[in-house]
């Protein structure tokens, strides 16, 4: 008939998980029952995640001295208890415990201490009836308690009969007259009334006029089961009587709960520490219980997204933590757009670029017999602007996202096109010096005159460079790849080069061209010719090199779009210097000084160098 304290535990458990209070204080009665207890209970609380920050042993006294000197002895207790963190008391004992209780709290007040303003939780085995002499007490501080109790029903007719009941009536019962005069304060013989100026009891009076703390109207869970122990034995021994049979558990089943915690009662919390927030995780204290602990700062790349974490977790590839580190954030794809200013910018200057290099190559169809137009080699002339025009419109196959058709062709077009350019100002440049050597009495250099040889050097060096391209595409081709480290936040959509010493062979070998065209143009730049390029193809290559050499530390120092803009910036300015340097001066001269471009003005002036 007493409820299972094994249940009781558990309840607790549950109780404390559920309101999330992981720092508790426990008293229990000192005595055999306490100490077990607290062997049991105490690894509970540890296996799931509660701590306990101190554990006061409450006496066992029923007697007022004892438990007034019991007090002033351990006035120091209570402040250091008041003083605890600990906002939640789990109380286990019995009715004189709970007396003890009641006394240090009602005397506190009394000798300037402050109230405790805990919450309780109590076992089913406490009862907060008072005596007497208690009556005038206030119970505000155990207000909103939580309290395990027994299931409990109401007899028929259990009303009516405390209604009805009076104490005269029940003739050698002791009890309840003493019961009525302490209650009522008053007496049931007027001897006693008089000696003791006490009033007179009427017996009329009313037991559900008292205080529920004195005397409850409804049958506690308690009493019910002596009630049904009580009827438990009148059957057995009816049924012992009759048939001699075994006797028959009767009772109703008892069931735990708790006292529904009304929506008024504000539930404090009751940990350690605080709780670390989202964007932190938990670090033990050293010489702490694991229930202190300290908040560590997420590290980077990893978040938190609840509280008391006990670890953050790192993000996926594809996002990224937010500002507070609390939450994970799709990252965006990022890629040189037409839509952006950069990716519009290098859209105009390359349509810009096309242009010029269109209106240029106009001009000189145009003009295309006129003395400036056919000076060394026309032909070269043309295959250079047209070159150019398409290393201008190359550019295109850099912006956007990457595509694997795209990827394929933007590397291997760009350097075959440029390969093509490079090799018609290295056959311009060879043309002009065999052009002088030719010149010189006996020279046998007259023979390699001619566009059979320019065309020869232009076709052969260009082929050099589509080799390595198709060796390229043959063995490590470029495709498309996405990049999720680099930057913050976005994730890079690019073209892997497939092979970066393919990438780079291919840039060594313009970049060769280009010193060998550079080295014999300086060489020929003062030979006495009224149409030599020479000096202008100087100009252009040093142009040309000077921002090559310049890209490979911009672009292994850059990421993302911002690499595919250096190459784009650079493609457009080499492109345009060899288009400034070298054609510039000639449109000037086709355009603006007309009587320059003809043939006895030229001769004119040859004789005069000579």
């Amino acid at each position: 008939m007493v409820p299972s304290e094994a249940q009781q535990h558990k309840g607790l458990v549950q109780l404390l998980q559920h309101f999330r209070w992981t720092w508790v204080g426990l008293c229990a009665v000192d005595d055999d029952k306490g100490n077990r207890f607290l062997q049991t209970i105490v690894p509970m609380l540890t296996q799931n995640g509660i701590c306990y920050d101190f554990i006061v042993n409450i006496p066992k006294w029923s007697y007022m001295d004892e438990m007034l000197d019991w007090f002033f002895k351990h006035m120091d207790a209570y402040i250091i208890v008041f003083e605890r963190k600990a906002n939640v008391f789990f109380v286990y004992g019995e009715p004189p415990s709970f007396q003890v209780i009641r006394m240090m709290l009602f005397l506190a007040p009394l000798v300037d201490l402050p109230p405790l303003g805990k919450v309780w939780i109590i076992t089913s085995h406490w009862d907060f009836a008072s005596h007497s002499i208690q009556k005038i007490w206030d119970l505000q501080t155990f207000h909103g308690s939580i309290s395990f109790t027994v299931h409990s029903n109401q007899p028929l007719g259990f009303q009516n009969f405390l209604q009805m009941l009076r104490p005269l009536w029940a003739k050698g019962d002791g009890f309840i007259q003493d019961f009525w005069e302490q209650a009522f304060s008053c007496s049931l013989e007027m001897s006693n009334v008089q000696h003791q100026e006490r009033k007179y009891c009427s017996g009329g009076e009313k037991l559900e006029n008292l205080p529920g703390t004195l005397f409850e109207m409804k049958m506690t869970g308690h009493s019910y089961n002596v009630y049904n122990a009580v009827y438990a034995v009148a059957h057995a021994l009816e049924a012992i009587y009759k048939s001699n049979s075994k006797g028959r558990k009767l009772g109703e089943r008892q069931e735990l709960f708790f006292q529904n915690v009304k929506p008024w009662q504000v539930l404090p919390i009751s940990v350690c520490n605080d709780c670390c927030y989202p964007g932190y995780s938990r670090k033990k204290k050293e010489g702490e219980k694991f229930c202190c602990y300290d908040c560590a700062p997420c590290p980077e790349g990893m978040v938190s997204k609840y509280k008391d974490m006990d670890a953050c977790v790192k993000c996926p590839e594809d996002e990224y933590p937010n500002h507070d580190q609390t939450q994970c954030i799709p990252k965006v794809p990022s890629y040189l757009s037409y839509e952006e200013d950069l990716g519009l910018i290098l859209v105009i200057l390359t349509i810009s670029f096309s242009l010029i290099t269109t209106l240029v190559l106009g001009t000189f169809v145009k003009h295309n017999n006129t003395p400036i137009v056919k000076a060394n080699n026309q032909t070269l002339t043309y295959i250079l602007l047209l070159s150019l025009l398409l290393c201008f419109l190359c550019s295109f196959l850099f912006i956007g996202q990457p595509g694997k058709v795209t990827c394929l062709l933007r590397q291997i077009t760009f350097s075959s096109i440029f390969s093509v350019a490079l090799s018609s100002v290295l056959a311009k440049t060879i043309t002009v010096l065999l052009a002088f050597m030719a010149t010189k009495p006996g020279s046998r250099m007259r023979k390699w005159i001619g566009k059979r040889l320019a065309n020869s050097i232009v076709f052969f060096c260009s082929f050099i460079q589509v080799s390595l391209g198709t060796l390229w595409l043959s063995t490590s081709p470029p495709f498309p790849d996405t990049d999720m480290h680099s930057l913050h936040g976005e994730i890079i959509l690019e073209c892997n080069e497939g092979s970066v010493a393919m990438f780079y062979g291919v840039l060594v070998y313009m970049g060769l061209l280009a010193i060998v065209s550079f080295i014999l143009a300086f060489l020929a730049r003062k030979l006495p010719d009224s149409f030599n390029e020479a000096k202008f193809i100087t100009f252009s290559l040093l142009v040309f090199c000077s921002v090559w050499l310049s890209f490979v530390p911009t672009y292994l120092s850059t990421k993302g779009k911002y690499m595919v803009a250096v190459e784009i910036f650079s493609i457009l300015s080499s492109g345009a210097g060899l288009l400034a340097c070298i054609f510039s001066p000639k449109c000037y001269i086709i355009i603006f000084r007309p009587e320059l471009n003809t043939r006895e003005h030229l001769i004119g002036q040859k004789s005069k160098r000579t």
